[in-house]
């Protein structure tokens, strides 16, 4: 809202500008909590359902996504948590599975409906010993792409640390 007051002007570095960003951000935050219920679940459907093919949505095209070796991966972790071991793709497996078919909705404005599975992130936070009372979850990815989910969201129990896409193992 406040860069849309904003927009086609030259934004400058200045402790006013700063002040209303954190401020329209801090009210963000509030009536996020406000509408957020932890218990209401988002719907599910059918197998039948799942759009295939699934969309591909990235900066680059599908060919040109990098390649991770799952042997040799490994999922760093930082932050506010107890244990910062980093954790191989066979360790995330062996978590407790579950598996839904919901509808992804992009913050692009598209939408798609797929079979998701992989261990709820609560688990997986609970597991690292999380500090469940920080506001936010980052994530850095291997193609550098990075974003944060609040810890509300993170903790939702439909919230999945996904590894699998149709039952299968996530493509590229």
């Amino acid at each position: 809202g406040a860069v849309a007051l904003l927009s086609g002007c030259e934004i400058p570095d200045s402790d006013a500008v700063q002040n209303v960003l954190w401020r329209m951000s801090r009210w963000n935050d509030g009536m996020q909590a406000a509408i957020f219920d932890p218990n209401k679940r988002a719907p599910t459907y059918p197998e039948s359902a799942i759009t295939r093919p699934f969309p591909f949505n990235a900066f680059y095209a599908e060919a040109e996504a990098p390649r991770v070796d799952a042997g040799s991966y490994r999922l760093e972790l930082g932050g506010l948590i107890r244990d910062r071991a980093s954790w191989s793709l066979d360790s995330l497996y062996a978590l407790p599975h579950t598996s839904q078919v919901t509808r992804h909705i992009c913050v692009e404005g598209w939408s798609a409906i797929g079979k998701w599975g992989g261990v709820t992130f609560k688990t997986f936070l609970e597991r690292v010993g999380a500090d469940l009372t920080a506001k936010y979850v980052g994530f850095k990815c291997a193609d550098d792409y990075y974003t944060s989910i609040d810890m509300p969201t993170a903790l939702h129990p439909q919230t999945l640390l996904a590894f699998k896409f149709a039952d299968q193992v996530l493509p590229v």
